[in-house]
């Protein structure tokens, strides 16, 4: 196989990787640097290694996390086989053997196995629905929807309306979580509870407030794994000092630390300590309000702002 053919295949490869989330955080785990390789060799095998921010991230998530990267590469046609090994953790021998012989998750643990990992893995795809509707919800709420207008939406109305390309991302984003929940026909309504059940105008803004709750809680566990993964593998943390610059934001003025982390400067050197690469992902962290400003910009669910506020509307 030629050069420019493993290339090619490596990049394929980082795409289905990229589709990978973490349970819990409902973010890649490519943007989460989770992984540091991802090589194809000559017989069409793929290598995967990736890592976690603790030597005790639970083992359920941690098997998830590896099953799911290996289903996922293994939809490419051209795979012969997938090897994925977690590195550096309280039970990456267990885990390791346990994949390399494609067993399953109470194979792996037999006893010490605590549930069913497909109950586990529905339980956080309820979460991260729930998640991105709060998100897409508020950015309607944004764009002048009142409540009856949005209980109303059908998915069909939903998938063509003119939000901005802010709003289409989440729109993506909430329909391929939607479909864990009921089927995605046209006609059905646009927004339904985690039961299935429609949305109703009267109890829209206080099931909004709490979703908000919930993801409130996802974005301080993100940043903190973000913190201690950097911190763990000699990577500067988010919040550590770095050279200032002026930036302003919400009609003041905040010192923004400088553009480019030296975590991510040295990425390279720590990945290779842990024998992997760098994901081709990899962004600059940014920090506060800057971050915050940016994510809303892109259509994330990141932060608590005024945006936010909008499900008080209804009130």
């Amino acid at each position: 196989m030629g050069v420019e053919t493993i290339v090619d295949r490596k990049a394929e490869v980082w795409a289905r990787l990229q589709t990978v989330t973490d349970p819990e955080l409902d973010e890649p785990i490519t943007d989460l640097e989770f992984v540091t390789r991802a090589n194809v060799d000559d017989e069409n095998r793929v290598h995967i290694e990736f890592r976690l921010p603790t030597y005790w991230c639970a083992a359920n998530f941690s098997f998830l996390m590896a099953d799911d990267m290996r289903l996922a590469v293994k939809e490419l046609p051209w795979v012969s086989a997938v090897n994925v090994v977690l590195g550096e953790h309280m039970y990456a021998d267990k885990i390791n053997a346990g994949l390399a012989q494609g067993l399953s998750f109470r194979e792996t643990f037999g006893a010490e196995a605590d549930g069913d990992l497909e109950e586990l893995r529905r339980t956080f795809l309820v979460k991260a629905f729930q998640r991105r509707q709060a998100a897409l919800l508020v950015h309607l709420m944004e764009q002048d929807y009142d409540a009856t207008a949005l209980v109303s939406l059908t998915l069909g109305e939903l998938m063509t309306a003119k939000t901005g390309e802010a709003g289409a991302r989440l729109i993506a984003r909430y329909c391929e979580r939607r479909s864990v929940i009921a089927a995605s026909v046209p006609e059905a309504r646009a927004f339904i509870d985690a039961d299935g059940d429609p949305l109703q105008v009267e109890t829209l803004p206080a099931y909004v407030r709490a979703l908000r709750r919930f993801g409130v809680n996802a974005e301080f566990n993100s940043a903190l794994c973000r913190g201690l993964l950097h911190a763990r593998f000699d990577m500067e943390t988010p919040l550590a000092a770095r050279p200032t610059a002026q930036v302003t934001a919400r009609g003041g003025s905040f010192r923004a630390e400088g553009a480019i982390l030296r975590g991510h400067d040295h990425a390279q050197d720590d990945a290779s300590r842990f024998g992997g690469e760098r994901s081709p992902g990899a962004r600059r962290c940014q920090t506060g309000q800057g971050r915050e400003r940016n994510a809303r910009a892109q259509g994330h669910e990141c932060g608590d702002g005024p945006a936010d506020r909008n499900a008080d509307r209804f009130a």
